[in-house]
């Protein structure tokens, strides 16, 4: 009876065991699971507060060597050592305080202060005379004003023969054909919503304190005839963008008013085409879909640079259009990820400065294409030879959902495009010129929150087109709107001979 008890008792004893070595696994399993989530909750954390509170820039000096063994790249001729402009610090002069030097074509207004005749009486008698003058310049501002301009057509008859009817001269042709504003207004408006980034409910604040109330409506429909006027235009833009022998490209999303869907708005995306003498063009779809650049592309045959969104991918599929990467959104996720594996990763930043530091070199000595392409096989070549395998070693030792593993699985699967600036001096070695273009998209949305319709970011995209293509010419879209304006309105045939770039020509010649 005694064994029988000691039998059970063991049997008993034994699954208890094995209930706590079972549940003693489970636990475990649970704290790798919450061990892990807490350290992804570290990161996000760290993170965010970095985005709030952390500076913006991206520069980091403290791999200056390279991580792999491999011969220095060997230095093109007469081209110096110097501190790399991109990703090191430069010991920069201080600014002078106060205000920089003043343009000479600013209107002066001339106040003379004069002494009184009988105060400068000289001891002799005699009455001293000017010698000189001491001029201080004070700079003054006048706030915009408004005024209007009268077109007065003279009316002629002949009181014999009243039958002849009256002579009229012709309306010279105006932006709006019925409408008050003149170009300058019209030019204004959409400098001040585009361009500086006031939403029409400020302007008409503004405008009314200056003794004009015009209605936001009414500036609104003034936005949609500015945006028509220029179409022909921004139309001879595109084509001019798709006869570049490369395209830059990216996206980025707005927020659209539907008082149809629950929550009242929903999401749209603006995309911008630069080419490659100056000219931009923003484009809008509803979605992110691959249609979008597919049908804005259309049969266009050439190089293209963008980030890896796989919606380019059937554009690249038939060979046509060739895929070139940028080494400045790989540099991101390295530099990103600085805070869970600061060695590795602070020496793939040291690499990529590397081929920077060719940029420069060819950029201080003006190479041409051709030069520049040879240039770049001499020193990046090397680099980019030696730092693929080490890449791979390293794969195969970190987490491939680490932020660390996900910027080397970016890297590699976009070695080949981020490759090209190898074959062609033409191409770039980022595609940041076109995140600077939307960026007059992102600071500008924090204002005006949203747009109004589909329509309405159509719109904005035919006038961002030609604000940008105006900041890549280095020309004052306010002036250049207002002197093209009405030549358009007379006749937008003569949309070609019209566009920014042209028009900086015709204003030097």
């Amino acid at each position: 009876m005694v064994a029988v008890d000691t039998a059970h008792g063991g049997q008993d004893l034994q699954a208890e065991i094995e209930r706590l070595r079972t549940a003693n696994e489970e636990l475990a399993a649970r704290l790798r699971e919450l061990e892990k989530e807490k350290a992804q909750l570290a990161l996000q954390l760290e993170q965010l507060k970095k985005l709030i509170y952390g500076r913006s820039s991206e520069r980091y000096t403290d791999h200056p060597d390279l991580p792999f063994e491999a011969e220095e790249p060997p230095k093109p001729p007469h081209v110096g050592e110097a501190p790399d402009e991109e990703y090191e610090v430069v010991r920069k002069k201080p600014r002078k305080r106060g205000i920089k030097r003043l343009r000479e074509d600013l209107p002066r207004d001339r106040i003379v202060i004069e002494i009184p005749e009988d105060e400068r009486r000289c001891a002799c008698g005699g009455v001293m005379e000017s010698i000189g003058e001491e001029v201080t310049e004070e700079l003054e501002y006048q706030p915009a004003s408004f005024f209007i301009r009268e077109i007065v057509r003279k009316k002629y008859a002949c009181k014999k023969h009243e039958e002849q009817g009256v002579l009229t001269p012709d309306l010279p042709a105006r932006p709006i054909a019925k409408g008050m504003p003149g170009p300058g207004l019209i030019a204004q408006v959409l400098t001040a919503k585009y361009k500086d980034h006031l939403p029409l409910h400020r302007q008409h604040g503004i405008y009314r304190r200056h003794g004009v109330d015009i209605a936001e409506s009414t500036l609104c429909d003034w936005v949609a005839d500015g945006a028509r006027i220029f179409k022909p235009v921004v139309e001879c833009l595109k084509n001019a963008v798709l006869e570049s022998h490369v395209v830059q490209t990216d996206d980025t999303p707005i927020t659209i008013q539907d008082r149809t869907i629950g929550r009242g708005s929903r999401r749209g995306y603006l995309w911008v085409y630069l080419g490659d003498q100056g000219d931009a063009v923003f484009d809008y779809t509803s979605g992110r879909s691959r249609d979008g650049p597919k049908q804005f592309l259309g049969d266009y045959k050439g190089w293209l640079q963008a980030d890896a969104y796989s919606g380019y991918d059937a554009i690249f599929r038939d060979g046509s259009v060739v895929e070139v990467g940028c080494w400045a959104h790989a540099r991101r996720r390295f530099f990103k990820a600085l805070s869970t594996d600061p060695e590795d990763a602070g020496h793939i930043l040291a690499s990529i400065r590397h081929l920077y530091r060719t940029e420069r070199d060819a950029n201080q000595h003006q190479f041409d294409h051709a030069a520049r392409r040879e240039l770049r096989n001499q020193q990046a070549g090397p680099v980019l030879n030696a730092l693929r395998p080490w890449l791979e070693s390293l794969q195969r030792a970190v987490l491939p959902k680490s932020p660390f593993g996900k910027a080397i699985s970016y890297c590699l699967n976009q070695w080949q495009a981020l490759n090209r600036f190898l074959e062609d001096g033409a191409l770039k070695l980022d595609n940041n010129r076109s995140e600077l273009a939307l960026r007059q998209v992102a600071v500008g949305r924090k204002n005006w929150l949203f747009a109004g319709s589909d329509s309405g970011a159509k719109r904005a995209a035919t006038i961002y087109s030609i604000v940008v293509t105006c900041w890549l010419n280095k020309i004052d879209p306010f002036a250049y709107m207002r002197d093209v304006m009405p030549k358009l309105a007379a006749g937008p045939s003569c949309a070609d001979d019209l566009t920014p770039r042209a028009w900086r020509s015709s204003q030097r010649s």
